[in-house]
């Protein structure tokens, strides 16, 4: 059986046309190595030594700190020396790729070369969107894969280039992207697990919700759109890829693959999709900062263009009213899941950009002008804590805390999406929306709290999806912002 390895022959490319062409090659090649190796495997043939296949890479050199001039965050490198990245699904990443590749072209006039790297591709990674022949195997047998495939190495999977802590290696090559190709695989997976739905469906603007109301009037939204055979979005797609094409569109293929799940999972995805990937994605992140840490972590290898939570808070001023607007320009980080990953000295500031979007949105949704938006919405501190009962500690500590960060508004997600936002470079933003005043002794009471979701989460909903088609307009190279860009930074957006 042929064995690839990662010392085969090294290719220069000129343009990123060509480089991708040959990524895409390598890595159908090393996949199917590890398909049909797999297949063999489970019909119970034993090699008679273990099958490894790589990810491709791609390393450009550069030898001086010129550059071609750019208004954009990123697409170039910072100086002279060799930089590469290991990638993976060319196929799901093609124009993210190619888009990336031409910018360092187009800075650097630098060739590429495209090989193949020494990192394995572990065989989970290697297996088909609906395949599960592993499941067939005995336990014997599923014993034997670990001395057959390579597995997931987690150390090849941390976040030390976005955390800023990685350290190149002597005569090494320095990093063109935040993540290695394992990292991604990692989340392409986790994204199916937690979401119910394919990476491939998730739009590069996403909304994330920490209530259910939200959800049901996306898919009421969702299905509504499909109605209209003018409509800007091509399909719908819920949890179990169920996708639902607009009027007038025909099936395709992978429609017949979808299908309803038991139960939902833990935290559900849907997609308004647009055939150039810049529709809407929305997640039910449920309640805490550890839901909200875990799915960002994951979305983020798919770099979308921004990421906003809408979602209810507490509002901690008098002067509010249920159902008021809270726009975050600071966060107070009491949820400590990013904590290690991302000091709390480090500041997460407000990215003009999603703040602009945000308010304009609020105004065309609720026509209010400018001397009356100021009563339904306020900009200010946003708070986030991991003890949903925090009334109930002694001593009044955390209201004291609260008051002298000046926060106006408390929740226990929007802090750590914002931070995740940062730490991958993701353009962030929160627009809240009060549901009760606990310092205030307006605590939410079941029948008034489904009178008041009912009433304020249309507009709430309306506004974000308002908010992107704003930002879709004003065109991606303003939204990503220099604010999340450190002094070396990789090339890759």
């Amino acid at each position: 059986m042929e064995q690839f390895t990662h010392d085969r022959a090294i290719t220069r490319h000129t343009t990123p046309e060509q480089a991708l062409t040959h990524i895409q090659q390598l890595y159908r090649e090393q996949v199917g190595h590890l398909r049909d190796a797999m297949q063999r495997f489970v019909a119970g043939e034993t090699p008679s030594s273990p099958i490894h296949a790589f990810y491709p890479k791609v390393r450009v050199h550069t030898h001086t700190v010129a550059r071609a001039d750019t208004t954009l965050a990123y697409g170039f490198v910072e100086g002279p020396g060799t930089y590469e990245a290991t990638l993976t699904r060319p196929d799901l990443f093609a124009d993210y790729y190619a888009e990336q590749l031409r910018l360092l072209r187009a800075s650097h006039e630098v060739d590429f070369e495209v090989g193949l790297s020494d990192k394995p591709i572990p065989i989970h990674f290697s297996f088909a969107e609906n395949d599960h022949i592993e499941g067939t195997l005995t336990p014997e047998r599923r014993m034997l894969m670990r001395d057959v495939f390579d597995l997931p190495d987690l150390e090849a999977m941390d976040d030390g280039i976005a955390n800023g802590t990685w350290q190149p290696q002597p005569g090494g090559a320095l990093p063109l992207s935040l993540f290695t190709a394992p990292r991604v695989d990692y989340s392409l997976h986790r994204l199916r697990h937690y979401t119910g739905t394919a990476p491939e469906w998730f739009q590069n603007f996403v909304l994330f919700t920490n209530y259910q109301f939200y959800i049901d009037e996306f898919i009421r939204l969702g299905h509504a759109e499909m109605a209209k055979p003018d409509s800007e979005y091509c399909a719908f797609v819920e949890p179990g890829n169920v996708v639902t094409r607009r009027t007038g569109l025909p099936a395709e293929a992978v429609d017949e693959l979808g299908n309803p799940p038991p139960r939902l999972p833990q935290m559900p995805g849907y997609h308004l999709v647009r055939t150039d990937g810049s529709g809407t994605t929305m997640v039910n992140i449920g309640v805490g900062p550890a839901n909200a840490k875990t799915i960002t972590d994951h979305i983020a290898v798919l770099r979308p263009h921004a990421w906003m939570m809408l979602g209810h808070c507490a509002g901690l001023r008098n002067s509010q009213q249920l159902g008021d607007y809270v726009l975050a320009h600071a966060y107070v980080r009491e949820d400590h899941v990013l904590d290690e990953e991302l000091p709390l000295w480090v500041p997460i500031p407000a990215l003009a950009e999603i703040q602009v979007a945000l308010q304009q949105a609020v105004a065309d949704v609720t026509q209010m002008p400018g001397s009356d938006l100021k009563r339904i919405m306020r900009t200010g501190t946003v708070a986030s804590t991991d003890n949903r009962n925090w009334e109930l500690l002694p001593d009044n500590l955390p209201q004291r805390r609260f008051s002298q960060s000046r926060a106006v508004a408390l929740d226990m997600e929007s802090a750590t999406i914002a931070a995740n936002g940062f730490r991958f470079r993701v353009p962030y933003g929160t627009l809240l929306c009060v549901s009760d005043k606990p310092l205030h002794g307006e605590i939410k009471l079941p029948g008034m709290a489904n009178h008041f979701y009912r009433e304020r989460v249309d507009q709430h909903l309306r506004i974000g999806m308002r908010a992107i088609e704003i930002l879709r307009a004003g065109g991606i190279e303003r939204l990503h912002s220099r604010k999340l860009r450190s002094f070396a930074e990789v090339a890759f957006q």
